[in-house]
């Protein structure tokens, strides 16, 4: 009986060694999984530093606009660009925790950072849609605090107040058409991922 038993589990033994031989992804699989990880990655920091670069830039206009002669509503509008700045800087960090590297070098693992960035990444669209809104009330708030001054300004320069009104109103539906647009795309690839995640426990069950 003990000489049966020790077969049965060297046949055990084999069939597993067998099964998970065949189980095993590809290696086509896993250089198209390979190489469809490395653009992401590429997006993802290219997307950062792109952000890295806005934050600057806006930071710099800011500081110039406060710095030089301004009246009181230029010196307004950079204050609350100031505010929406850093809510938006701090709600990225607090997002982007934990995509910022694999827990190991294996593929899986990969797989479930670029999931876990999608998943920021949606709900980074979300957050800032709710901070865009709340930027518009902000600002409105701020001229109405300071109508007095806005409507002098107002008269004595109605062509450029219009014009950036103008500007404003425009820009505002192209907005908020991108970031739906961009919502669905992200969206539509988490399905791809999360797919792609259950065909490699499938092929390692």
């Amino acid at each position: 009986m003990t000489n049966k038993a020790m077969t049965n589990d060297r046949e055990v033994e084999v069939w597993r060694e067998q099964w998970s031989g065949v189980a095993r992804p590809s290696p086509d699989f896993q250089r198209q999984v390979q190489k469809r990880i490395k653009v992401h990655d590429r997006r993802f920091w290219l997307g950062n530093l792109l952000a890295v670069a806005a934050l600057l830039a806006t930071v710099i206009l800011t500081v110039y606009q406060l710095s030089h002669q301004s009246s009181r509503l230029e010196k307004s509008q950079a204050i609350g660009v100031v505010v929406l700045l850093f809510v938006a800087v701090t709600c990225r960090l607090w997002l982007m925790r934990g995509t910022w590297r694999a827990e190991t070098q294996s593929t899986r693992a990969f797989v479930e950072l670029w999931r876990r960035r999608l998943l920021s990444r949606i709900r980074g669209l979300q957050v800032g849609t709710y901070i865009a809104i709340g930027w518009l009330v902000f600002c409105a708030a701020l001229a109405a605090v300071n109508w007095s001054t806005v409507r002098l300004e107002l008269m004595s320069h109605p062509t450029v107040y219009l014009a950036m009104m103008l500007v404003i109103v425009v820009m505002l539906p192209v907005i908020w058409l991108g970031v739906m647009w961009l919502r669905r795309r992200k969206v539509r690839e988490l399905h791809e991922v999360t797919r792609l995640l259950e065909e490699m426990e499938t092929m390692n069950d």
